[in-house]
């Protein structure tokens, strides 16, 4: 369609119907933002067609994507035990990798092996979400599990389709499975980087060192990602008790 065919109507049915069809309010919501900024440049440039801006005045609707789902031990167990066994054979070094390095799925499915220095621990994401490219540290335990992954000779890629020797354009069939199998339907593979967070903060990691870990550029966005587990919870209120070495419930000497 051309420019100066769209109206209000047809864009906001459109933008709605994205939502109707699985994409989070925040995606669309985005979409909606990049639209109307096209407008509004192409009107300043002189654009045929744009004269009139379809969502001029239209409100963003509201979203709220925090959704706070972290594994517990006991899932975590019955998550590796699925992948494990599952069909796929590359699945349990994605899922190890994501829990291990609290990268984003593309992140890691696009990783070559230049990017690592194993010496050092470190992978050097080249670019990442903010446009920017980060450092990673790999954990002793990572440092395992990519000491497994199978190699492919002239393969740059860390974790290829084996039948394509590409990266995976999507694993959702098998993560789908696996997650079913484990009993638990409703974790995303995003909520991978969420448990690698709280695992981190649990651990007694800082909001500011697991910031550095995922790379983000706002502390804000660290705390939607550092549950605190009611232990770790209760260890730092009996610590603060501890400090003051006094007893609340004893009676003081000389006192009823």
């Amino acid at each position: 369609m051309r420019l100066d065919e769209l109206d209000q109507g047809l864009v906001t049915e459109w933008l709605q119907s994205r939502v109707k069809g699985g994409y989070a309010q925040a995606t669309v919501n985005r979409w909606q933002v990049i639209t109307n900024l096209m407008y509004k440049r192409g009107k300043k440039w002189g654009v045929p067609g744009c004269e009139n801006n379809p969502l001029e005045g239209v409100k963003l609707q509201a979203c709220n994507n925090q959704i706070e789902r972290f594994l517990t031990v006991a899932e975590t167990r019955r998550l590796k035990q699925a992948v494990d066994a599952s069909s796929s054979t590359q699945l349990k070094y994605v899922v190890a990798l994501l829990l291990l390095t609290g990268c984003r799925k593309r992140e890691l499915l696009d990783a070559k092996w230049e990017e690592f220095d194993l010496g050092r621990q470190t992978w050097r994401i080249p670019m990442s979400k903010s446009g920017k490219s980060r450092h990673v540290p790999l954990s002793d335990a990572a440092l395992k599990v990519l000491a497994e992954l199978p190699r492919w000779p002239d393969c740059p890629f860390l974790l290829p389709n084996p039948e394509t020797l590409k990266p995976f354009v999507s694993i959702f069939h098998s993560w789908n499975t696996a997650r079913k199998e484990a009993g638990l339907p409703d974790l995303r593979m995003h909520d991978l980087r969420h448990s690698a967070a709280s695992n981190m903060v649990n651990s007694g990691q800082s909001l500011y060192i697991v910031a550095k870990v995922l790379g983000h550029a706002q502390m804000s966005t660290t705390q939607r990602y550092a549950h605190l587990s009611n232990e770790t919870l209760l260890a730092a209120v009996n610590a603060a008790a501890d400090t003051m070495e006094t007893d609340w419930t004893a009676k003081e000497a000389g006192h009823r």
